[in-house]
């Protein structure tokens, strides 16, 4: 977590959540995904913030962050439209809390005009620009649901950093999370000092749209010229590929590209297309369904 910088989190989980496949990538089948709730809700050493997770001594830069939120207009107008809204949930948060959303009641001054993107969800939305702000926090779930509280009772007490300082370390630390980066400006390439150009273990496996390695389509295309698009929103007549494919990475090369589907009910991991180079798909599969716990792989 710490050399990746942050981990994205989607609903989205054909074959598994991304944060898992993201590091499964990585680790391998010996990776247990139990470790990653132990590391969040037990140890506290990751923060999930804004669909993302965090190491926790990133908290400085994140709190940098927070605070930035409150000179967002759309959220500063927001808290400000419903300020005994606001007030209300904290109050319920500091009485009962923790809390899923659904077991604070709605309180009368919420508007009932649905939102453009929350509906009439309203309870979801307070929460969200809490959190972004840093006045609740997510902290736990329960199955799919997250659990809330505030702030100040779940992160810990840590240091101010001034905002052009908190953008400097994220910017250092991007570039030594993706290793080297495009400098427009001067059209070349940047190394991170401590990149390496030493040997690549000679290893098979699939990559999570949402991974770090291929997130810049634009970058991933550059350093390995591989058009990658993730499809999942575009109309199925009109695909060229599927509806969530994955890169196949076979030592430093991105070679071709699979669908696996796994489905938890038959315990079965299912490869609905494969295109490109895929002589070394089957060792990626293999692995994949060692992590899952898979019992049968069709090909």
């Amino acid at each position: 977590m710490r050399r990746l910088g942050y981990l994205q989190l989607d609903p989205i989980s054909t074959v598994a959540p991304p944060q898992h496949l993201v590091l499964w990538s990585r680790l391998g089948s010996a990776y247990d995904r139990a470790e990653l709730d132990r590391l969040l809700w037990e140890e506290r050493k990751l923060i999930e913030w804004r669909a993302f997770l965090w190491p926790a001594e990133d908290l400085p830069v994140l709190r940098a962050r927070m605070r930035r939120r409150h000179r967002v207009p759309s959220s500063a107008n927001f808290v400000k439209e419903h300020a005994t809204f606001r007030r209300y949930v904290l109050r319920e948060l500091e009485r009962r809390g923790p809390l899923l959303s659904r077991e604070i009641e709605t309180h009368s001054s919420m508007s009932l005009e649905p939102h453009d993107w929350w509906g009439n969800r309203k309870m979801g939305l307070m929460l969200e620009v809490l959190s972004s702000r840093g006045e609740v926090a997510i902290v736990g779930r329960r199955g799919r649901q997250r659990v809330w509280d505030l702030a100040e009772r779940w992160y810990p007490e840590t240091e101010t950093l001034p905002w052009p300082r908190a953008e400097k370390l994220t910017a250092e630390r991007r570039l030594r999370a993706l290793g080297v980066v495009r400098d427009k400006r001067k059209d070349r390439w940047l190394a991170h000092p401590e990149a390496t150009d030493g040997p690549v273990p000679d290893r098979a496996t699939l990559v999570s749209p949402f991974d770090r390695l291929i997130h810049d389509r634009d970058r991933a295309e550059a350093l390995w010229d591989f058009h990658y698009r993730l499809e999942m929103y575009v109309p199925k007549l009109k695909r060229e590929y599927g509806y969530y494919v994955l890169p196949l990475l076979v030592g430093d090369r991105l070679v071709g590209r699979a669908e696996p589907v796994f489905d938890t009910k038959s315990r079965t991991l299912r490869v609905l297309g494969a295109w490109g180079d895929t002589s070394r798909l089957p060792e990626a599969l293999d692995d994949l369904a060692a992590c899952l716990g898979a019992e049968r792989v069709e090909r």
